[in-house]
């Protein structure tokens, strides 16, 4: 660590393994064309493998200015790489040009959800791939299933947009600092409905629905948009739903259908 001292604010595990390394960076099959997004670069480990591999930019975002020298030094070296200084979660990706197609990510579990909710927005301009180490709970509840109560937002998200795949756990000797968890690394290819992330009726569809777990659907989402009980029965019957469901019961296709029937219905 040379001396650095991580801080918990920023939820700083710096990978140490190279093998592990190794499997983050062949999960992204870099070719020479690529525009990567890296959020999180730490101390660069995972830049520099990147930059090994061989690829046309490199855009790595980092909060921490403390490792301001370090990483700058590695750009100096390494014209394809641009460090950005800022929050990943707020940053303006759509400046970026030529914009990333994938995203390497050894993300601060503090920022896992909204950072990936944020980052699949932009879809719809190319960013389809995404690797990421992910804590291990995490990355279950995004692959959860229906009726399942892991299941959430993010997770229906991703079913309706793409393949998440669970590529190997990592044990906490992985890291400095050792984590107290496991961890694991993910992969995302967003290949349909690139757009919905777009709009905030679907993510406010999902977080409407999901939010006391414990309730039905119907009781969740009665007064969402200044509608009705009654408004919200008529929709989920048009859509095919039980009202009495729980959110996490439903099939990502079931959430499609009835966002498609609230679109319609101009909620």
């Amino acid at each position: 660590m040379n001396g650095f001292h991580t801080k918990k604010r920023f939820g700083q595990n710096f990978l140490i393994d190279k093998n592990i390394l190794f499997d983050m960076v062949d999960c992204a099959s870099v070719s020479p064309e690529d525009v990567i997004l890296e959020v999180g670069p730490g101390q660069g480990a995972v830049t520099k493998e990147l930059l090994k591999r061989g690829c046309a930019r490199i855009y790595a975002v980092e909060l921490d200015e403390r490792l301001k020298d370090e990483l700058e030094k590695l750009a100096s070296n390494h014209p394809a790489l641009q460090i950005v200084w800022g929050d990943a979660v707020r940053f303006d990706y759509g400046a970026f040009s030529p914009f990333p197609s994938k995203v390497v990510a050894n993300i601060p579990y503090n920022i896992t959800t909204p950072l990936i909710w944020r980052l699949l927005t932009f879809a719809p301009l190319g960013l389809c791939n995404h690797v990421y180490m992910l804590q291990k709970e995490a990355a279950d509840r995004l692959t959860a299933q229906r009726d399942t109560k892991e299941r959430y937002p993010l997770g229906v998200a991703l079913e309706v947009m793409g393949e998440i795949t669970i590529v190997r756990k990592v044990p906490p000797t992985c890291f400095r600092p050792v984590p107290r968890v496991d961890s694991s690394i993910v992969k995302i290819e967003l290949t349909r409905n690139i757009h919905l992330m777009q709009n905030t009726l679907w993510s406010d569809l999902l977080h409407a629905g999901f939010h006391q777990r414990r309730k039905t659907l119907i009781n969740n989402l009665k007064g969402f948009r200044g509608s009705s009980a009654d408004v919200w029965l008529s929709m989920l019957e048009s859509s095919g739903i039980e009202p009495k469901i729980r959110a996490e019961d439903l099939s990502g296709e079931e959430w499609l259908r009835l966002y498609s029937v609230i679109e319609k219905a101009g909620k």
